[in-house]
């Protein structure tokens, strides 16, 4: 039984272990962001889905707490991976990416995590406060899915509005 308890007890450590490293470096901070979100829009264009930008960097504990809750939500990384494609813009001492967010409205007013939705044309239709979908220390399933989904190519189609 102790066996049991210690195999337990290791595996849930690795778990924890393998999804900080998993955040470890969501963002690049010697990325040519806008390169790569032209890319992302290019995908986006192609797929006919949207672009999800997550503002943040990788000191951010709220911006990993974020990418981990949708990771192991798997209603929530379906509807990511359905809707959107998804590009951690950084923000940090070594890479602020000024004229990016400048570009975007500054939408780090709102603090970090902070999401960028830009249609299949890069076009910026809608910035998001992470601290709507918050909840106690954590984040609120339904109201991320919520977000999604009320951001999506889909509802914005206005051939689902039609009588």
């Amino acid at each position: 039984m102790k066996h049991l308890f210690f195999i337990t007890c290791m595996f849930a450590f690795y778990n924890a272990q393998s999804q900080s490293a998993d955040t470890a470096h969501l963002y690049n901070v010697k990325d040519d962001a806008e390169k790569e979100i032209a890319l992302a829009v290019k995908k986006a264009k192609a797929e006919h889905k949207f672009v999800l930008l997550q503002g943040g960097g990788n000191w951010c504990s709220w911006c990993k707490r974020f990418s981990i809750t949708v990771a192991n939500d798997a209603k929530l990384d379906s509807i990511v991976n359905a809707d959107f494609v998804v590009y951690h813009l950084n923000y940090s001492e070594e890479n602020k990416n000024e004229k990016l967010y400048a570009k975007y409205g500054y939408p780090q007013r709102f603090g970090f995590p902070v999401f960028i939705i830009l249609d299949e044309n890069g076009n910026r239709i809608h910035t998001q406060n992470s601290e709507y979908l918050e909840e106690g220390k954590s984040y609120n399933h339904d109201k991320i899915a919520e977000f999604f989904e009320s951001w999506s190519p889909a509802a914005l189609d206005p051939k689902n509005y039609k009588e």
